[in-house]
């Protein structure tokens, strides 16, 4: 099992002017550290329960471009982009450059989006859940055919229309870059991960909890055809990120996930300087971890 990290705050001490050297100083000591996934939120304001709209909050995909240029091994992705905060043509371009531009370690973390709040503050359109989800599933085809260098050429979707899906460059991850869907909902979110995801991202409170919805997952991916082993299964534990001292404790817990075939768990530490935190406690954890196979 992995550890990914997931920064989620960015009230750094300093202001604004520590923002980057911090997040450089994360991406370093996540890399020694052995930390596989180093992802952001993707929000245009900070979330409610994480001290609200009026907190910082950083465009995801300008983090991660930064990110990619002070780092050379971690993955890297938002976790998860709503479908409704860029046109999909858009997103797929986006999400290439930073694949391009990090060397073949992006991953397109998508979801449905929720949080009507930074919509309505914005002007984002939001519209109703039914539809997100078709725009959810249009917004996978559109990406898959802009990667596919041999479909240049028209999308006619319910939503979206596109007179050519040309992207070039094209991706260096090989066939495209990772798709992850993140979401539990079991009729829709994870019948789409077994129909067009590399991997999912469940949010879970219980082993019991993730093996349920893994089985539901395995029965979509039985009822279209897809060998459910190639879908890689991460985690962020409701339970948050082990504080220090507490590194025997949170490995017990995540056994009982290794044992389900889970890949990597992601965890937010609420700090506003994570590369402290990383440097106390990740580490450790990254040892224990590989240790559950």
């Amino acid at each position: 099992m992995r550890l990914g990290v997931h920064i989620t705050r960015f009230n750094h001490p300093r202001g604004a002017v520590g923002l980057g050297p911090e997040l450089a100083a994360t991406g370093a000591a996540a890399e020694a550290a052995g930390v596989s996934w180093l992802s952001v939120m993707d929000h245009y304001f900070q979330m409610e329960f994480n001290g609200g709209a009026e907190d910082a909050m950083l465009e995801a995909y300008t983090t991660l471009g930064y990110l990619a240029a002070h780092t050379s091994t971690v993955r890297l992705g938002a976790l998860v982009t709503g479908v409704t905060y860029r046109h999909p043509g858009l997103l797929a371009k986006v999400a290439t450059t930073l694949d391009v531009l990090s060397g073949g370690r992006a991953t397109l973390g998508i979801g449905a989006a929720w949080y009507d709040r930074e919509h309505e503050g914005l002007g984002v359109p939001f519209p109703p859940l039914a539809e997100r989800f078709e725009r959810l599933e249009e917004t996978l085809r559109i990406c898959l055919q802009m990667w596919d260098p041999d479909t240049n050429g028209p999308f006619e979707g319910t939503h979206y229309r596109l007179a050519e899906t040309l992207c070039v460059p094209a991706p260096v991850s090989a066939p495209h870059p990772e798709i992850m869907i993140g979401g539990t909902g079991e009729k829709k979110t994870l019948r789409l991960v077994a129909q067009y995801a590399d991997a999912c991202n469940l949010i879970t409170s219980s082993p019991a909890e993730t093996a349920h919805k893994l089985d539901v997952l395995r029965g979509h991916c039985d009822a279209v055809g897809r060998d459910y082993a190639d879908i890689r299964t991460t985690i962020v534990p409701a339970g948050g990120a082990p504080g220090e001292g507490d590194v025997d404790a949170f490995s017990r817990e995540m056994a009982e996930y290794a044992k389900l075939g889970v890949d990597t768990v992601i965890v937010g530490p609420r700090e506003e300087e994570p590369a402290a935190w990383i440097e106390r406690t990740a580490a450790p954890v990254v040892r224990r971890l590989s240790e559950l196979g």
